[in-house]
This record gives C-alpha cells, sequence and structure tokens, in this order.
C-alpha cells in the first residue's frame, strides 16, 4: 500500500469516539498572467521568444476539522500552466518530498496539468504540548525579505503571491513554558532526487528555542539540514515607533563555514490621511559569490551556492543585498508596494510596484510591474551563460492574478 494511503487512514481515525467534530470547508480558485519580455542577447529567447506569455489556473479546497485536542488540516491543488518557459522553469513537483502527493494529469513542452495536496496533517494539541505529522508549514526567523533562519522552503523574495508556503513532509512539536517561552522542533524527512530514497543527509533536523527578556524576543537555533551543522541566533524589538529585528546563521559545510545575516526595521505611519508602512532590510549571504562573477565556471567552484539555489533555499547569487519597501493604503480596498531588491555590490537591482485591490469580500485583484536594472554580466541586469555575449537576462514584466474566495 502506498504511504501516504497508510498516512490518510491514520488522520481519518485519530479522533476519540465520542468527541464532536467541528469541520471547517472553504478554498480559492486563482486565475494568473504572466508577461515577459527578453532583450536580444538573452539565451531565453532561443526557447521563448522575444516575449511570452505565461497564464495559470489554480483550484485550491481546504479542508479543516477539529474533536477535542485532535485537528486535521488537508488542502488539495488543481493546477493548469501554460508557458513558453515552462521547460526552463519546470512544474511543481514532490520529487524530494517524503511522499509524492502530486500526480501529473498531462504535461508537454509549453504546458502541464496536475493535481495534488499541499497539506495533509493530524495534530494533538494539549494545554502546553503541540505535535503535527504530515504535510504541513513552517516559518522561523526575523527575516521579512531575506529570511536565512527560515531554513525549510522559504519564499522567493520576489515573489508576489505570498498566500501560502508550499508544505514539506514533516514530524512538528511545540511545548509551552508557563513564562511564555517555547520551544519547537521539526524533522524533515525528504527522498534522494537522484536515487528516490528517504536519506538522513538530505533531511533537516532543527530545534529553535523563542524567549522573552522584558520587552525583547530573542530565538535561538540548532539544526542539522542536508547534513550541514546550523546554529543561528535572532532577536527583535522595539525601537522608538519602529520594530527592529536580526538573524545571524551560521552553517558549517564540507567546504567552510559560512555565516549569513540580516537585519531590518519595519515602521508604520500615517501620510496626507493614508496608512503606509515601510520596511528596510540588509542581508549578508556567505554563500554569495565573492568578486561579482556569476559565470558558469565560477559558479561551478562554488557548490555549496549551487546546491541551495537547486533546492530552493537560497535565491541570490552575491553577498550584500538591501531590500526596500512601501506599503500605501490608497484607499481602504486599495494598496500600492513599490519595492526595491537591490545586490549592492554590482549594483543591479529589481524594482516592483505590486497593486492590491479587493474587489469584494470573495474576490481580489493581484498586480505587479517587474523591472530589472543592471548592466550585463549582473545578477539582475543579465549572468552570463558561457557563449559569447550571449547571457541569461530578461526584460520587463507584467503579472496580473485574480481570486476568488469561498
Amino acid at each position: 500500500m502506498r504511504p501516504e494511503i497508510v498516512l490518510l487512514a491514520l488522520v481519518l481515525t485519530a479522533p476519540a469516539a465520542g468527541d464532536e467534530v467541528s469541520t471547517e470547508f472553504g478554498g480559492h480558485m486563482k486565475i494568473g498572467a504572466l508577461a515577459q519580455g527578453y532583450p536580444s542577447d538573452s539565451v531565453i529567447r532561443d526557447v521563448a521568444g522575444s516575449d511570452s506569455l505565461g497564464t495559470s489556473l489554480e483550484l485550491r479546497l481546504n479542508l479543516a476539522a477539529n474533536s477535542g485536542s485532535w485537528s486535521f488540516d488537508a488542502a488539495w491543488q488543481l493546477v493548469g500552466l501554460h508557458a513558453e518557459t515552462l521547460p526552463l522553469t519546470g512544474s511543481p513537483s514532490d520529487e524530494r518530498r517524503l511522499f509524492d502527493l502530486t500526480d501529473v494529469i498531462d504535461d508537454g513542452d509549453e504546458h502541464a496539468y496536475l493535481h495534488r495536496l499541499d497539506r495533509l496533517w493530524l495534530g494533538y494539541a494539549s494545554e502546553k504540548a503541540v505535535i503535527r505529522v504530515g504535510r504541513q508549514a513552517l516559518s522561523w526567523g526575523n527575516g521579512l525579505a531575506y529570511t536565512p533562519m527560515d531554513i525549510v522552503n522559504p519564499f522567493d523574495p520576489a515573489a508576489i503571491d505570498t498566500e501560502y508556503k508550499t508544505g514539506d513532509d514533516m514530524l512538528y512539536l511545540q511545548y509551552l513554558q508557563d513564562n511564555g517561552n517555547d520551544v519547537q522542533a521539526a524533522w524533515v524527512a525528504r527522498r534522494n532526487p537522484v536515487t528516490g530514497k528517504a536519506e538522513t543527509d538530505v533531511a533537516t533536523v532543527a530545534v529553535k528555542y523563542h524567549g522573552f527578556a522584558g520587552t525583547r524576543e530573542y530565538d535561538l537555533l540548532v539544526a542539522k539540514s542536508y547534513g550541514d551543522p546550523v546554529l543561528g541566533l535572532g532577536f527583535s524589538r522595539g525601537v522608538g515607533g519602529a520594530v527592529w529585528g536580526s538573524d545571524v546563521v551560521v552553517t558549517d559545510t564540507a567546504t567552510g563555514t559560512e555565516l549569513q545575516f540580516v537585519t531590518n526595521l519595519l515602521y508604520s505611519w500615517v501620510w496626507f490621511e493614508r496608512n503606509m508602512s515601510g520596511v528596510l532590510e540588509y542581508y549578508y549571504n556567505g554563500f554569495g559569490q565573492p568578486g561579482k562573477r556569476y559565470d558558469p565556471l565560477s559558479l561551478a567552484g562554488n557548490p555549496a551556492l549551487v546546491a541551495r539555489v537547486a533546492r530552493g533555499e537560497s535565491f541570490t547569487l552575491g553577498r550584500h543585498y538591501l531590500a526596500a519597501n512601501v506599503l500605501v493604503e490608497m484607499t481602504p480596498l486599495w494598496t500600492l508596494t513599490p519595492t526595491l531588491l537591490l545586490n549592492i555590490e554590482d549594483p543591479s537591482a529589481m524594482l516592483q510596484l505590486v497593486t492590491g485591490y479587493s474587489l469584494s469580500d470573495e474576490m481580489t485583484l493581484l498586480a505587479s510591474i517587474n523591472v530589472p536594472i543592471g548592466a550585463r554580466g549582473t545578477e539582475f541586469g543579465g549572468i552570463e551563460s558561457g557563449l559569447q555575449n550571449r547571457y541569461i537576462a530578461q526584460g520587463a514584466g507584467l503579472f496580473a492574478q485574480f481570486a476568488w474566495y469561498f
């Protein structure tokens, strides 16, 4: 019998007999489009042409159930993708996850139709302890755009739709102390994509202690992820009317010890009768390329960085970054958020203008303009492809998404 069927059977039979079961059902349908241009010297033009239009359709059904101390959560997705760049970007896959809960209905060079389970977990909670097992999401750390302490499936800093993190198969534990502090632990089991077997050297085991010291909060992290020991220290506190947060993460790899550091300020204010919220963040990535060299040969000499990018743990190639954004509430239903992601050393940047509009209680519109800035050879301007005078580069892009919730 398939392992996921066994897990589902455990989920359905776990609540104690006689307990009243409450359920909540909902979901959404999202229709998205991405129009993207490519400069004349971009190798992506060989696949997509001078410009491309990608479309997506996602139906998500969420089911939550509670019975006494027991809880259950499941989310099923039906996804349709069409894009000329699909051979480069790929479609959602569970090749690294412990359970393969993704089934491809049909795929081709420019399309993919699939359905998958993004959540499937069973939980038990007492007055001081929480246990959850199954496919779930986890977020740690004080980073806002760049999140080095979020060692399990972090978001891309340039992601527009961040409503749901993709779930991973894990055991999650939490213990609450009387003073408000808590200990969290997670074991994320994975399969080696080469062998297809579950292996300990591709798993993540982590323990994080979250505590309070007066008005300050702090985090202590001890982990082992993909065979590398990881230590982390973070804190957050109020400074004037702002919130200041920082994380330091040290990873011991086969090629050396690398440090990551993020610090940010979050501040909210009212200007011209409009609510505003701003973020300023600095990020240092010790795994990044020294000397601003992003050509294939130079990247091949940095296997620790390449592995993290391939696994979706890192989304940066350089070392020093600055992120800034301001969310402006134009009206109670309409927001504008200009965002800058800057590679300080290149220098190059991604400039985004994101807007969100609430059409009704059940319908929203999300859109963005994305403009890369920088000379050829820089991270955002287009890195070298290994072919003479050809770059992995893209021009301006326009994203739009309509969402209906039920």
